[in-house]
């Protein structure tokens, strides 16, 4: 007589020819066992006891591309799945519908890789791919401490010196020849609205480094204020509800300026930021440094992987999803890490002459 767990891999194989993406087996609550498997949206989805999964994997029977874990589970249940996932190089995922704060701590107690929540997308995809990666590295390297040979740091070195270099001659030459353009935004905006001239406000740059950041005021005074009260309206949330995103941005913000919104969509409001550049605040490619509360959010291992990075002016994200209403938190997460794994001084060249192209936006964000 089969058992549940030979049906269920009999199944997966017969569904492997029917262009699955991928093969997800829930961790079971023994309170409310499932008898069922599907299929949805070219994902693969089983229900399995941890006992169940453990043979499967230890076996070779199984070859799960992810185990998610739902918040109801028995947390001390799950430290042995942990290692034997780790082991085995299977992302295991604390999987929620939505974002919930006190998951977070759910995840430290499940000793889970990551915890992803909303709706299975190629994005969800690739960074399942990424952690499997990352775990197939860590076993290569025995969890041993990182360390470089005695090329590594030098070839290091010298890019980030080549990029200081050009970064501190582009943002003078660009200082020089916008500075009449900047005193005429300077006295626009002094004669639209009451208010500074810039718009300063903290943000966290690479390795979380806290500095000013510099750009010119596009919404009028007090803004900051209504941040709360227009949480609803984040294109990164769920329309028309209140949003726990990590990033916040705004269609059609009702706190822009007529003359802020121009700034905006032709990307002058960045102007200033060439002197956090020339202060070595930042530089002219990178990963966007981030407001303080959206910072703090970012502290996942492989997330945080995003501030190894400089900050910049413009990045990967900006060149290929800038204006674009329909970007996702994931596609945003997936490409700043891309630029932070991948970076070089060839590749910042390229992003800078794709970048304006981009400058001028179809969205008003």
């Amino acid at each position: 007589m089969k058992t549940e767990f030979e049906t269920t891999v009999k199944n997966f194989q017969k569904a492997t020819h029917s262009n699955i993406a991928a093969h997800v087996v829930f961790v079971e609550d023994d309170s409310a066992r499932h008898k069922f498997e599907y299929t949805q949206d070219g994902w693969y989805f089983s229900y399995m006891s941890i006992e169940e999964i453990s043979l499967g994997i230890l076996d070779g029977g199984l070859f799960p591309d992810a185990i998610f874990v739902e918040p109801n589970a028995v947390p001390h249940r799950m430290g042995k799945l942990s290692d034997l996932l780790k082991k085995h190089e299977v992302p295991f995922i604390l999987y929620t519908e939505k974002y919930d704060i006190d998951n977070k701590e759910k995840a430290l107690q499940f000793k889970v890789d990551d915890y992803l929540f909303g709706a299975l997308t190629d994005s969800l995809l690739t960074r399942l791919t990424f952690i499997k990666k990352i775990k197939a590295y860590k076993n290569r390297r025995n969890n041993k401490p990182y360390e470089f040979t005695k090329v590594q740091p030098m070839r290091s070195i010298k890019i980030w010196r080549l990029k200081r270099l050009s970064d501190i001659l582009i943002a003078s030459i660009a200082l020089a020849i916008l500075s009449p353009i900047m005193i005429l935004i300077a006295i626009a905006i002094k004669l639209e609205s009451k208010g500074s001239i810039f718009y300063i406000s903290k943000r966290a740059g690479s390795g979380y480094r806290i500095f000013d950041f510099y750009k010119f005021r596009s919404m009028h005074s007090g803004a900051d204020k209504e941040l709360k009260n227009l949480s609803h309206l984040n294109q990164y949330g769920d329309s028309g509800k209140e949003s726990d995103s990590i990033f916040f941005k705004i269609k059609d913000d009702p706190r822009v300026t007529k003359f802020g919104m121009f700034l905006r969509n032709s990307s002058l409001d960045e102007l200033p930021q060439l002197i956090n550049v020339l202060k070595g605040d930042m530089s002219i490619v990178g990963n966007r440094p981030l407001p303080l509360y959206e910072a703090e959010r970012l502290t996942n291992d492989q997330i945080a992987w995003r501030f190894l990075a400089p900050a910049g002016i413009t990045g990967l994200w900006q060149v290929t999803k800038r204006g674009n209403a329909d970007m996702s938190l994931e596609e945003r997460i997936h490409l700043d890490v891309e630029y932070a794994m991948k970076n070089s001084f060839s590749m910042d060249m390229k992003i800078i002459f794709s970048t304006f192209p981009a400058l001028f936006q179809k969205e008003k964000v």
